[in-house]
């Protein structure tokens, strides 16, 4: 069931005000990629602070993950029924409290607590800051060069994240890197007062409360039995009470989804063989990347004795080689489809993965540099034709499902990496953190063989 309005001619908007519109929108969508992985360069830092060992680590970073995956598809339900900019201006309200709390948390519960608080902001910013841009410029050829914008800020923020929050954190500690949300809140909430402007889809859907909770039982079960599990055993009574609440729920949305007039997820799309390896893709492409963001900042700092500032340095090759190769990747997809960035994305990965199976405290730092390189490059080329993938030959009313769906994915591969990751280190001291890694790295080289088979289901170059 919908409900349908009949809304108002959109303003014709100057190209400055479009333009403006995409960079106040952007700066959210760089805040939520950021938070995704500038904490993971201070886990030591805040491992030290809050005398908090791995398994709470594992937590601070995936409690935010986990919610953002959640609730990605809802918030921009809600922001269609309700108005775009309202709901995109209470998540920057959200987000910006949460992180205050962050700031000023004197216990890892409290600081767990508060990044779910940033996850439920988190999700009314990325779906909503798009929709918004997509409504506002409406020429097809700037709409592309906008989203394609939003493409590099995106791959941008994640892997800028580590080198800012290193940086943050030598010379002002590791709550710095909540206490920089604020200005950059509040000057969002002014520019988006003046500059966004209000819009709501003509036909907004109702929300579906039992798939929502039946999605947040899948994935937060799922990642709680991973995180968990190797503490307290695979074959204890609680880990098995989580492979029932997994399978159940599973069963269960599969068995409402179809039945709902508004589905959270409409199933049907996973019967298009594109659209599943999209997705697949898509969590591939975040288990790689969130995985060698945190073997790589307990490596780099409890292995190899170096502050955040240094650990974040060695990270700037991945930062580059995601920030150039995004834009490029847009420009790839145009011209020859999705395809051929694909596989560039799946052989870079992978071949930097390899590179690190032998990975001792002493490896030569050309090599950890070649690698990060590698995977950042990787990362850079993924994105855009993963989501080109999912939406090649929907209908425009699917579109927008398809393109909440692979961003679940991505934010639930991400708390995937982190926990899988953290599941293989966890308990290691620092002279042997580098050994017990190498199924991790194995790990991430899979990812890269799984996006070359997802290139290979991609469709072929007109």
């Amino acid at each position: 069931m919908t409900v349908t309005r009949t809304e108002p001619v959109p303003p014709v908007l100057t190209a400055r005000r479009r333009w403006s519109i995409l960079a106040v929108c952007s700066a959210a969508m760089f805040l939520v990629g950021m938070d995704t992985t500038i904490v993971n360069i201070g886990l030591p830092a805040i491992g030290a602070g809050l005398d908090v060992g791995v398994r709470g680590l594992e937590w601070t970073v995936d409690a935010y993950t986990l919610v953002l995956a959640s609730l990605l598809i809802t918030s921009g339900a809600l922001a269609d029924r309700f108005g775009r900019r309202r709901v995109f201006r209470i998540g920057l309200g959200v987000f910006g409290i949460a992180s205050l709390l962050c700031a000023v948390a004197p216990t890892a519960g409290v600081l767990i607590a508060a990044r779910i608080g940033q996850g439920v902001g988190g999700s009314m910013l990325s779906p909503v800051a798009l929709a918004i841009v997509v409504n506002a410029i409406t020429d097809p050829k700037q709409r592309a060069q906008a989203i394609g914008i939003w493409a590099s800020v995106f791959g941008l923020s994640m892997a800028a994240g580590p080198v800012i929050g290193g940086a943050l954190i030598s010379g002002l500690g590791w709550r710095s890197v909540f206490w920089i949300n604020a200005p950059i809140i509040v000057i969002a909430l002014v520019l988006s007062a003046k500059v966004l402007p209000e819009s709501r889809a003509a036909q907004a859907r109702r929300l579906d409360i039992p798939g929502q909770v039946l999605l947040i039982l899948m994935v937060g079960a799922s990642v709680a039995v991973l995180i968990e599990g190797p503490h307290i055993g695979w074959t204890t009574p609680l880990t098995l009470a989580g492979y029932v609440v997994i399978i159940a729920a599973a069963i269960a949305f599969a068995y409402i989804e179809p039945k709902r007039p508004a589905p959270l997820m409409d199933l049907r799309l996973f019967r298009r063989p594109t659209f599943s390896a999209a997705v697949l893709g898509a969590v591939a492409i975040f288990v790689a990347l969130n995985a060698t963001l945190l073997i790589n900042t307990l490596y780099l700092q409890h292995a190899r004795g170096m502050s955040p500032a240094e650990a974040g340095i060695f990270t700037l090759p991945m930062a580059f080689g995601a920030t150039f190769c995004a834009p490029l990747a847009g420009y790839l997809v145009g011209r020859f489809g999705p395809r051929m960035p694909l596989t560039l994305a799946g052989g870079f990965i992978a071949t930097g993965g390899l590179c690190l199976l032998d990975l001792t405290t002493d490896t030569g730092t050309p090599q950890l540099l070649l690698s990060y390189l590698l995977i950042g490059v990787g990362f850079g080329f993924a994105n855009a034709p993963i989501t080109n993938t999912a939406v090649n030959g929907l209908p425009p009313a699917q579109s927008g499902v398809a393109g909440g769906i692979t961003s679940t994915a991505r934010q639930f591969g991400a708390a995937l990496g982190i926990a899988i990751a953290g599941g293989l280190i966890s308990g290691a001291s620092p002279d042997r953190l580098a050994q017990v890694s190498h199924p991790a790295w194995m790990l991430v080289a899979a990812c890269g063989v799984l996006l070359l088979a997802v290139a290979w289901a991609s469709p072929k170059p007109a």
